[in-house]
């Protein structure tokens, strides 16, 4: 039987969808815009399908804020299994390894851990989305090539131990962008000499949104049977995901010059970027304050984002 064709709409706004485990960040996005009927969508940064948790999406409009929040710091609770190797870096994956596990308290796993926060240079997994010539490396390694997996800088925050139990343990790690915390898990699992994996992943925030009222697939397929008002009471507004950035405030006059695309020069503090709202507190847009206060539109939306929920 065939399904009745979707007529998506335009449609502005940012779900925080709360990620099913064993589902794709794209999969996940793809079945959001269809109960939505939006037209366009994008995330914010993929989760693996092992992975649950906070995963914003963006509609219309706040597709174009999908980049910024991509490089926002982030934050997970991670089960990890030692004592064993896998080639993905967690349960999903084949085991390569396995070793017995040394006799461990708090005292030594918080220095195993020490090492792991700040800035650090992290290999990522063989098995991720990171693309070498324009391909994805897990592809790659599903064909079983050879591959070097890039070392790349990031920051890690903070990592706290939450519990250790018997050859298991669960971490919860403050990062910034780019940050894999399967890396973070093996490179532990290496310090403590008997390898490790991740069991378990949930991300629980992505900055600005710290305190995320998220909605799960079930409850969102529940509130489309109802009406489509009920359900786009779930979006948030553009400027939900502002929240971070410097503000700058433009009158009627200066507001309709940016909205074209012109450069302003006003009191501003310099900002890269800085979110841009007009005198009715709509979002305008995205602009970098150089030196001087000299105001340049990078990103406008359309509308002066007043399609917005």
């Amino acid at each position: 039987m065939n399904r009745p064709k979707i007529r998506f709409r335009p449609l502005d706004g940012i779900l925080l969808l709360d990620k099913p485990a064993g589902m794709s960040s794209n999969a996940a996005l793809q079945a959001a815009r269809r109960l939505f009927r939006a037209e366009k969508g994008g995330h914010t940064g993929s989760l693996d399908p092992l992975a649950t948790g906070l995963l914003p999406l963006c509609f219309g409009e706040a597709t174009k804020l999908a980049g910024l929040l991509l490089g926002a710091d982030k934050a997970y609770e991670a089960g990890i299994v030692l004592g064993a190797t896998t080639d993905t870096d967690d349960a999903d994956g084949q085991v390569l390894l396995e070793r017995p596990v040394p006799a461990l308290d708090r005292a030594v796993l918080e220095a195993a851990l020490a090492p792991l926060t700040g800035v650090l240079r992290q290999r990522a997994p063989v098995y991720s989305a990171l693309k070498q010539g324009g391909e994805p490396l897990y592809a790659r390694a599903r064909r079983g090539e050879a591959i070097e997996a890039p070392v790349r800088e990031v920051v890690v925050h903070a990592i706290e131990l939450l519990d250790l139990g018997p050859g298991r343990l669960r971490l919860r790690v403050t990062c910034g962008s780019g940050t894999y915390i399967r890396s973070l898990a093996r490179d532990l699992g290496e310090a403590l000499g008997c390898g490790a994996h991740i069991a378990s992943l949930r991300r629980l925030w992505v900055e600005p949104f710290r305190e995320p009222a998220m909605f799960t697939l079930e409850q969102l397929e529940t509130l489309a049977g109802q009406d489509e008002a009920t359900l786009e009471a779930c979006l948030l507004p553009l400027a939900a995901g502002l929240a971070s950035f410097p503000r700058v405030e433009l009158a009627a006059a200066e507001a309709a010059r940016f909205a074209q695309g012109q450069r302003l020069r006003g009191a501003w503090a310099v900002a890269d970027p800085a979110a841009v709202f007009g005198p009715d507190g709509a979002p305008l847009g995205l602009a970098r304050v150089e030196e001087g206060g000299r105001l340049s539109p990078q990103r406008l939306f359309r509308g002066g984002g007043q399609d917005s929920p």
